[in-house]
């Protein structure tokens, strides 16, 4: 009799904490950002660098080079062309590595070169490469090259169970890295279906030369020793890295913090706060919360900065994403933001380019998951050069975009009104 009791006793004790998990997951107040003070300095100055790096934790290189690539045609190539010329190692990190016609070129290059010698090393996200199993990867293994994945399900994982790795990366020799959203699917590269919404996904990558790559390098050591439990110790992986070009770049490592600060957050929230000029972003998952409204709007009507938003239309992959981030953005429209919604496929670029300056480019969405749970990496670079060609990219897809006025968001059908409750629920772990 007492050992039932104790049983029951147990049991509800157990729900009741699992329920209070749920609901500080769901509820919980977001970290507010604040900037105490309007930066002292303009975005060109070496003082607001200085104070920049400081905030992000990423150290300042002056001498690097940063090359987009637009659309899987044009990335996947280059990456595979990196690949291909791999004498030393290839380090490889990503969130999606989905079977198909894209993982099997990259799997006969990987292969290739794990048989000449060539140290290859995988860490993928064990949630977001779950249709990809073990045996996908039985002649890389063979040929020499570790697989790992990142956060398997296991009994020991669970309180950290909703912390991904959600970067996209590859090192090739510690001199080469590539780094953006997309990961290794038929998506990003093929129409993959006859409905519309299957239509090649909009994206970009970005090949980094010179001092940065180090930090890259130390990104994937980090996730390697969490998979593998192993250091990558071996000096092969960290050449000396020339300065290479005239970019000055920052490397961001996003990692959740036991206190909730994010260095990534930090990183966004101090470039909205210097722009003078205009703020454009492209994210695929745009839930900016209350700190980055409040900044996003004091940069408009204070110092007239022009900001304009890219999100995805109706060919996004989450709806409701798609209408919490229109809830989401209304405050901002009302204040003269301009945001668009991407007509011609899935949108899941992620740039922000500050003051035709600044660009951030890398793996977080513009939401609390990427910047407060999963693991990200984005590069920050003060190049103008860099910025006017994102600029482009950015102004050709504004023109097959739809532009979104508060107005016809706010006569917005019941549907959406209904879908707005759910996304509230879910709008800290979109």
């Amino acid at each position: 009799m007492e050992f039932g009791l104790l049983l029951v006793v147990v049991q509800w004790t157990a729900i009741a904490f699992l329920s209070l998990m749920l609901f500080l997951a769901l509820f919980e107040p977001p970290l507010p950002y604040g900037y105490g003070e309007p930066p002292s300095h303009g975005p060109e100055s070496e003082e607001f660098l200085r104070v920049l790096g400081a905030l992000s934790g990423g150290q300042v290189h002056r001498r690097c080079t940063v090359t987009p690539f637009t659309n899987g045609e044009s990335f996947y190539e280059a990456e595979l062309q990196a690949i291909r010329a791999a004498q030393v190692s290839v380090n490889l990190e990503a969130y999606i590595f989905e079977k198909g016609e894209v993982t099997r070129r990259f799997l006969d290059v990987l292969t290739e070169r794990a048989r000449a010698g060539v140290k290859v090393n995988l860490v993928l996200d064990a949630v977001g490469s779950l249709a990809t199993w073990h045996g996908y990867f039985n002649a890389l293994r063979t040929a020499g090259g570790r697989v790992f994945f990142y956060h398997p399900i296991r009994w020991h994982t669970l309180p950290r169970i909703n912390n991904r790795t959600h970067r996209e990366l590859i090192v090739v020799d510690g001199l080469v890295a590539f780094l953006g959203g997309a990961g290794f699917a038929d998506h990003w590269l093929f129409d993959t279906g006859r409905r519309q919404k299957s239509r090649r996904w909009r994206d970009s990558m970005f090949r980094v030369e010179g001092e940065a790559v180090l930090d890259l390098q130390s990104t994937f050591a980090e996730n390697f020793l969490e998979t593998a439990g192993e250091m990558l110790s071996d000096a092969t992986y960290f050449p000396c890295c020339e300065g290479k070009g005239e970019t000055v770049a920052l490397v961001v490592r996003g990692t959740p913090s036991a206190g909730r600060s994010s260095r990534t957050r930090m990183l966004f929230q101090a470039l909205i706060a210097c722009a003078q000029k205009s703020i454009q972003i492209t994210s695929p998952y745009f839930l900016p919360d209350r700190s980055a409204r409040a900044e996003l709007i004091r940069a408009m009507r204070e110092r007239g900065v022009e900001v304009t938003v890219l999100t995805p239309g109706r060919h996004t992959d989450h709806v409701i994403t798609r209408v919490t981030s229109r809830r989401l953005s209304a405050p901002l429209m009302r204040a003269g933001a301009r945001v668009y919604e991407y007509l011609p496929a899935m949108v899941h670029n992620k740039t922000m380019i500050v003051d035709g300056l600044w660009s951030v480019v890398g793996s977080s969405n513009f939401d609390y998951r990427s910047f407060g749970i999963n693991d990200e990496v984005n590069l920050a670079a003060r190049d103008p050069l860099l910025a006017e060609r994102l600029g482009d990219d950015f102004a050709t897809d504004l023109s097959h975009s739809r532009l979104l006025t508060y107005r016809r968001w706010y006569r917005r059908g019941l549907f959406e009104r209904a879908y707005e409750w759910v996304g509230w629920l879910l709008e800290r772990q979109q």
